[in-house]
C-alpha cells in the first residue's frame, strides 16, 4: 500500500462531502421555491423560514468542519499549535470569530433593507439563526447537559 493511498479517503469527493453537498442542495431548493413563491401564503412563509433554518444547518456543518472553538465539544482539536499567543488565540476562537463577524454582516445587511419586504423577513430569520448558533457555541464551552455525548 502506498503512502498516497493511505492519505486519500476512500469513496472520493462526493462521498467525503455528501452531508455538505446535500445540505447546500436542500438550501438552494428552498431559495428557488421562495423566490417564486408568495410569502403571504403559508407555503411561501414556510419556504422563507426554511431558508434561515437550512442556512444554519449549512453553516453548522461547514463551520465546525473548518473552524475551532477551544472548550466546545463540537469542535475537533486542530493539529497545529502556534507559538505566537495572538495567532493561537485566533485559532482557539476561530469558530466564535467567524460567527460573530459573519453575524455582524447579516445584521448590517438586515438593517439596510426593509424588514417587511419579502427577503427582509428571511434575512431577519437568518440573523436570529446566527444568534442561536453563536449562543450555542458559547454556552457549550462551559455548561453541560446530563446524558449528552457533547457535554464534557
Amino acid at each position: 500500500m502506498t503512502t498516497t493511498s493511505l492519505l486519500r479517503p476512500k469513496g472520493g469527493f462526493l462521498k467525503m462531502h455528501a452531508l455538505s453537498l446535500t445540505a447546500i442542495g436542500i438550501l438552494l431548493t428552498w431559495i428557488v421555491l421562495y423566490a417564486y413563491g408568495d410569502p403571504k401564503t403559508h407555503r411561501g412563509s414556510f419556504f422563507g423560514n426554511a431558508i434561515a433554518d437550512w442556512t444554519g444547518v449549512v453553516v453548522t456543518v461547514l463551520a465546525t468542519k473548518y473552524f475551532y472553538e477551544i472548550g466546545s465539544a463540537e469542535s475537533k482539536r486542530p493539529r497545529r499549535q502556534f507559538r505566537n499567543a495572538f495567532l493561537q488565540g485566533l485559532k482557539n476562537h476561530s469558530l466564535t470569530i467567524f460567527l460573530a463577524l459573519t453575524g455582524a454582516g447579516w445584521v448590517w445587511f438586515y438593517l439596510k433593507m426593509d424588514s417587511e419586504a419579502k427577503w427582509g423577513q428571511v434575512i431577519g430569520n437568518i440573523v436570529s439563526e446566527w444568534t442561536q448558533l453563536l449562543g450555542l457555541v458559547l454556552l457549550t464551552k462551559r455548561l453541560i447537559e446530563a446524558k449528552s455525548k457533547e457535554s464534557k
